[in-house]
């Protein structure tokens, strides 16, 4: 009878899981693997695959000038972005821990602008304020400081793209709070019966009780900077001079406007060995500087 009974409750579980597992196969598993496939094959989907071996990713390193430069102005970005983001996701944070009246509403109101995530309307937004004529220029007009080309100027380009990834800050700062959140107050107060200031405690108590949480914001940030693709697209479209042409908008051009849909599946996957790496490498960093207060102390 209990034999009967679990086996039964086995298979109630998987009819439950089914349409995730069947979307997971369909639309993850599938596509994955088929793009490996293709990777090593000549596709222009008005063809079919042919069998072309590593051919693929010997011209991304060999002939390709064009993709190692993408890889690394994606680089720059990913490098530039991701740590202003988390800085100031993790300062809004410890503002919006406070207990005042009203707090709630700075909440949401903080949290608003991810909510639109990377999409395309604010992407137009986000060119016309930083156009020559745009509402930053005019802001800064005010204070007698001259107008800047931030969408044609090849140093600045860059940076403007940055400060959109840098904008929507929410998810972060939202996981950041609840960390806070976690924090016995205490600590603080032990700390402070010490003489410990403000700061001191940030250094000695804050950032070591969310460091979990900082190497998780770190990791799952850096993926999406090194995937983006919509703000290079819509702000700037890769240029000037391709300074913004970051790898997603490669990806992009080669697959659907070259039709070269083997060699992008090749990218893609370089793409993806280096977030895999990189992912690994801040896990073996981890050991160094990640604290768990559940084993004691660093893993």
């Amino acid at each position: 009878m209990i034999l009967k009974r679990y086996k039964y409750g086995r298979y109630t579980g998987l009819f439950y899981i089914a349409p995730w597992l069947f979307g997971f196969l369909l639309f993850q598993l599938y596509p994955f693997i088929a793009s490996l496939c293709s990777s090593f094959t000549y596709y222009t989907l008005l063809n079919k695959p042919v069998f072309v071996g590593l051919k693929n990713y010997i011209t991304l390193f060999t002939t390709d000038k064009q993709f190692l430069s993408t890889m690394t102005i994606t680089g720059f970005y990913t490098l530039l972005s991701v740590p202003l983001k988390l800085v100031f996701a993790l300062f809004i944070a410890v503002l919006l821990n406070a207990k005042i009246k009203g707090i709630g509403i700075y909440r949401s109101l903080y949290y608003l602008p991810s909510i639109l995530g990377g999409s395309v309307a604010v992407s137009v937004l986000w060119r016309v304020m930083f156009m020559k004529d745009g509402m930053i220029n005019h802001f800064l007009g005010i204070f007698g400081i001259k107008a800047f080309n931030w969408l044609t100027d090849a140093d600045l380009a860059l940076i403007t793209l940055s400060l959109l990834q840098v904008w929507q800050f929410g998810s972060a700062m939202v996981i950041f709070l609840a960390a806070l959140k976690g924090i016995s107050s205490e600590l603080y107060e032990a700390a402070a019966i010490d003489g410990g200031g403000k700061w001191k405690q940030f250094l000695h108590i804050t950032l070591p009780q969310i460091s979990s949480v900082i190497f998780f914001n770190l990791i799952m940030q850096s993926i999406q900077a090194l995937q983006n693709f919509t703000s290079a697209f819509v702000i700037t479209n890769g240029g000037p001079m391709k300074r913004t042409y970051i790898i997603g908008m490669k990806l992009y051009d080669d697959a659907f406007r070259f039709y070269k849909v083997g060699y992008a599946c090749a990218e893609s996957w370089i793409l993806f060995l280096v977030i895999l790496i990189l992912t690994l490498l801040v896990f073996k960093s981890s050991d160094a500087w990640v604290y768990y207060a559940d084993e004691g102390g660093t893993k």
